[in-house]
């Protein structure tokens, strides 16, 4: 049986599942309010994503409570920091500017997801706003809130995310080290050379 064999239509998902509640329908808005704005103000990390024509992404993002901004009830902003230098989303976002923000709050049994339309933004008031440790960004992003809604943390408990049991040995998979090695055709002598620059720089070289 091929994939498209056992494809589902819009219909056929109507039938698998429940319609969700009343609650969770008025729960979709398209405007931040003050709930809202409580849990931006103590975010730390979400997840980018983004799209073009030749594919999607998803971006890891970090920072200070707070690093992501509401400028008002329908925008908000976060600085574009250093990565790898693939600038994957932001080459997406001149593309197809539609995004999704998928933020995770340690410790708490909930998500916050943002889907919006995305631009890039070079304007100097708001990278010193959005500056961090005295280090002003390339460049911004700023959303134009589609929509802002709360997701259950079923996955998080799932996942044990937040269980000290759940965290994992280094020593159970591949180093960032031997990954490289094994790219390069390294020795374990290298691998360990380049686990050693990889830390430094994921944990010092952060602007």
């Amino acid at each position: 049986m091929s994939h498209a064999d056992n494809a589902l239509v819009a219909a056929d998902l109507e039938r698998l599942y429940a319609p969700p509640s009343e609650m969770i329908v008025k729960g979709v808005l398209p405007h931040l309010l003050p709930f809202h704005r409580a849990y931006l103000d103590v975010a730390t990390f979400f997840c980018l994503a983004s799209g073009s024509a030749t594919g999607l992404d998803a971006s890891p993002r970090g920072g200070p409570a707070g690093f992501v901004q509401a400028l008002d009830d329908r925008h908000v902003a976060f600085a574009d920091w250093p990565g790898n230098n693939r600038i994957a989303s932001l080459h997406n976002i001149t593309q197809d500017d539609r995004v999704g923000m998928l933020f995770l709050f340690p410790g708490l049994e909930v998500f916050m997801r943002i889907n919006g339309r995305a631009a890039i933004s070079t304007r100097a008031e708001l990278l010193e706003r959005l500056a961090e440790k005295e280090r002003k960004p390339k460049c911004a992003v700023v959303v134009a809130i589609d929509e802002v809604l709360f997701h259950c943390g079923k996955a998080i408990n799932r996942a044990g995310l937040w269980d000290e049991a759940a965290r994992l040995d280094r020593a159970s998979v591949p180093s960032p080290g031997q990954m490289k090695a094994a790219l390069t055709g390294g020795d374990a002598a290298a691998a360990q050379t380049m686990d050693a620059g990889y830390y430094q720089s994921v944990r010092n070289n952060l602007y």
